[in-house]
């Protein structure tokens, strides 16, 4: 059945009452079907044809990176070094493990050990004569003559023993001869121990006390100085000072070997006058400490000094002689 299109529908007809669409219908297009769905089945019909050209491979974020929020521009390189920090990282862990020791960083090592160990040594050496650094220059000259007296009498030791060693390889009569050393011996220990009395050069040193303030320390001291510059024999207020001689008190109750004596205390000593007088008077020495406490202390030398108080003699309990 064909239509007219410019035929006007009589009443009654279905072509009458169905409404024609608001727009031009599109050509090839049924009249009456709706514009959304021409829409779609265009939309569908693209999506049917293959592209002209060749697809572009869609671009993918790389490993690791983090999506950017929506919105927010990537700056330029962003992508670059967000894919570039884990490999350097992994080629960092690569070089550093395992470990690649050669044989030159081997020997650098051992040098370096040595080096360390040499610098301790050092280090150590120099802390131990850090008490001598901080002395005071008279300190260190008094030490120093201390040790040239020691040296000395040492020397003088030596050639004695020598000298009597030689005698009694050349005396005839060497029994007679080893007799004589023997008595001699004697005498010279009896000198120490305090059995013999002894007479000889030195000093006396008179020590006032006048408020009392004299202790037995101060006078051990002394005894310590005159001993280390050399003395022989010491003898104080009528009480002979051995090796085990021991003061305590003080004042008015001052006591050597459990002997009381009083001020003033007179020191009788044997020995070199030329070392026991600087030893006593060296600045902060036994003279300077006793001036501060108040009382005073004089040193007289003397050609001639006599020690003549004695300590009995102790025979020993456990001690027995080695030689036969």
């Amino acid at each position: 059945m064909s239509v007219n299109p410019n035929e006007k529908p009589e009443p009654g007809d279905e072509r009458a009452e169905r409404p024609e669409p608001a727009g031009k219908p599109v050509a090839g297009t049924a009249p009456g079907v709706p514009e959304a769905s021409k829409a779609s089945e265009a939309s569908e019909a693209s999506e049917a044809r293959p592209a002209a050209g060749p697809a572009e491979p869609e671009a993918r974020p790389s490993e690791g990176a983090e999506s950017a929020p929506e919105g927010a521009v990537p700056s330029p390189g962003a992508g670059a070094g967000a894919g570039a920090a884990p490999d350097g990282r992994r080629r960092l862990a690569d070089a550093l493990w395992p470990p690649r020791v050669t044989r030159a960083q081997l020997i650098v090592a051992l040098l370096l050990a040595c080096l360390g160990f040499g610098l301790a040594i050092q280090v150590s050496s120099t802390s131990e004569g850090s008490a001598l650094r901080g002395a005071r220059q008279e300190d260190l000259v008094r030490i120093l003559d201390e040790l040239d007296d020691r040296t000395q009498r040492l020397e003088d030791e030596k050639t004695r023993l020598e000298k009597q060693r030689t005698e009694l390889e050349s005396s005839s009569d060497q029994a007679e001869e080893a007799r004589r050393q023997t008595a001699e011996k004697e005498r010279q220990l009896g000198i120490l121990a305090g059995t013999v009395a002894a007479e000889g050069p030195g000093i006396t040193l008179t020590v006032s006390d006048p408020v009392g303030a004299v202790e037995s320390d101060m006078l051990l001291d002394a005894i310590q100085e005159l001993r280390a510059a050399g003395a022989e024999a010491i003898q104080v207020d009528g009480v002979r000072v051995v090796a085990n001689s021991y003061f305590t008190g003080g004042g008015d109750d001052m006591r050597i070997d459990g002997t009381q004596v009083t001020a003033p205390y007179v020191f009788k000593v044997i020995g070199k006058p030329e070392d026991l007088e600087p030893a006593l008077n060296i600045p902060g020495g036994v003279v300077q400490t006793l001036e501060k406490e108040q009382a005073t202390a004089t040193v007289e030398r003397s050609a001639k000094i006599v020690v003549d108080a004695l300590r009995p003699a102790k025979r020993p309990d456990y001690a027995r002689s080695s030689s036969p």
